[in-house]
């Protein structure tokens, strides 16, 4: 097994580990700042580009996230937080900022973070515990008092159809039944003083429970819970299974249960580390016209405007000095490659090993848009499997993994054995061009669910969410024997181990400095 794999799977499977709780966002931004990935500024900005054009730059460079503290023409106290899953420069501490709020050690690699995640769903949900009050409660507007204008929301991108108040926080939506309250991310634009307007996917939780809602002529109440304990974007943004409750799920992750306080108007209940939270009902009748917004993919499509239902506010809370977090969706990295892309490799590991495939890691390269999901195997995954046909294992494990909801998400797998580091994107290339013949080792498999937002789509494709698949077979050829079989070029393959550690130990002294 590869050594990402190793001694993180027995750390994070063994049912004493206890991953730290941050139980706050101000928790949360202290802890980058200890780190130095954090920059506070006080310099007046612009609501209209000039923050998503400073956070976007942070994306794109690994700058510390940006708090903006005055951001102008919002009422004064609110702050934003830029980049609050993004990608850091610190030198091997590059994915602090999902590291830490998970409660992993700040030099966690993506491979640690996919790993812990993974056991998530395999211990015991733990209820969240209710309490009486939160600090978003000092706050409450409710009626004519409302005035979503008063928040600190940015027009992220210059062609973005909206300000979006949503990129970051959590959307909470009850199932009419009663049994099942799905917490999700979905981009969510203002439309007015008092409502928004947002996406609702049919393949995503809050799409199907919205259409329930609708098929039963009522309108659908909703809390959207903006900055609280970090961990929860990391299961809002996961594709948890049905009738699965995230609030549960998150407290059996961190041994102890999360608080949630009762919401002002809804009978609903949010987590009560909110920073703001914004409450109501989403129309079963109103829509308006939503987007275009920079997405995932890395692009913006100036046409792509549509209607959407409408929110209706019926109160507004928040915090005193409230933090409004904001994710600038666009080139990669940014949240959506770490924090969905994180979620569903965990989700497809944890998934792939209860039923019995023999996999060492899975993960969504950032810098692939969430359009890749490579899948790692054991060198002697013939003698695990039972299977000795390369094509038939692959074409078994990617269809199995296509199917499911956490596999909706890539339209290309990659299964490859373990010698490659499926989090490094350079490795990952090299495999793909190096050990995919472009004639026999790309399978693909059709009419599968597709995620609309996907650029290369053609309109038909588009409109049915329906569009044809790849898997990459980068597994060793099955005529090679030990002979043939090719070994990675590389220091820690092609040379005698305990070369290897002399050379480590010696390292400082031939005159190199540490690496990371």
């Amino acid at each position: 097994m590869n050594q990402l794999n190793t001694s993180a799977a027995s750390r994070y499977s063994d049912p004493n580990f206890k991953p730290r709780h941050v139980k706050d966002m101000r928790e949360y931004v202290a802890i980058l700042a200890e780190h130095g990935d954090l920059v506070e500024i006080d310099e007046p900005v612009d609501w209209n580009l000039e923050v998503g054009a400073i956070i976007r730059r942070v994306n794109e460079t690994g700058s510390p996230a940006p708090l903006f503290t005055k951001v102008n023409d919002s009422e004064p106290g609110f702050r934003v937080l830029g980049a609050p899953a993004g990608v850091s420069a610190l030198p091997g501490r590059e994915l602090i900022r999902a590291a830490t709020s998970v409660g992993l050690p700040a030099d966690a690699s993506g491979a640690d973070i996919v790993e812990a995640l993974s056991h998530a769903l395999e211990v015991e949900p733990i209820e969240p515990r209710v309490v009486d009050s939160a600090p978003f409660q000092a706050n409450v507007r409710t009626g004519d008092d409302i005035d979503l204008f008063a928040l600190p929301t940015p027009l992220i991108h210059d062609g973005d159809g909206s300000r979006f108040i949503n990129t970051y926080g959590t959307v909470v939506a009850p199932h009419p039944d009663g049994q099942w309250t799905n917490w999700s991310i979905s981009r969510i634009a203002l439309r007015d003083k008092n409502t928004m307007v947002g996406l609702f996917q049919p393949m995503q939780h809050l799409g199907q429970i919205y259409r329930v809602w609708k098929e039963r002529g009522e309108n659908m109440p909703f809390a959207l819970s903006l900055g609280q304990d970090p961990v929860v974007a990391y299961f809002s943004g996961g594709p948890l299974p049905d009738h699965v409750s995230e609030a549960s799920a998150i407290g059996g992750y961190l041994k102890e249960p999360l608080d949630v306080v009762k919401a002002h108007t809804v009978d609903l209940y949010v987590p009560a580390s909110s920073e703001i939270v914004i409450e109501g009902y989403v129309s079963i009748e109103e829509v308006d016209e939503e987007g275009p917004m920079s997405e995932y993919p890395g692009y913006l499509l100036p046409a792509a405007r549509s209607a959407k239902p409408v929110y209706h506010v019926t109160a507004l809370s928040y915090r005193d000095h409230a933090i409004l977090p904001v994710a600038s969706a666009g080139f990669p990295p940014e949240e959506d490659h770490t924090v969905w892309g994180i979620s569903n490799s965990a989700v497809v590991l944890a998934d792939l090993r209860n039923h019995g495939f023999p996999v060492s890691g899975v993960y969504m390269p950032f810098m692939a848009a969430n359009h890749l999901l490579v899948i790692t195997v054991p060198a002697h995954w013939r003698s695990l499997s039972g299977v000795t046909s390369r094509h038939e294992f692959a074409r078994k494990m990617a269809t199995h993994v296509m199917g499911t909801k956490a596999g909706q998400i890539a339209p290309r797998v990659l299964v490859v054995e373990d010698d490659v580091d499926p989090t490094s994107e350079g490795e990952v290339l090299w495999a793909i061009v190096t050990r995919v013949h472009p004639g026999e080792d790309v399978i693909l498999v059709d009419e599968l669910t597709a995620v609309p937002l996907i650029v290369y789509l053609n309109k038909h494709e588009k409109s049915a969410m329906s569009a044809s698949k790849a898997i990459l077979i980068g597994l060793h050829r099955d005529e090679w024997t030990d002979v043939d079989r090719p070994i990675k070029a590389d220091f820690a393959n092609n040379f005698p181990p305990d070369l290897q550690q002399k050379v480590l130990d010696k390292w400082n002294t031939y005159g190199f400095p540490e690496t990371s």
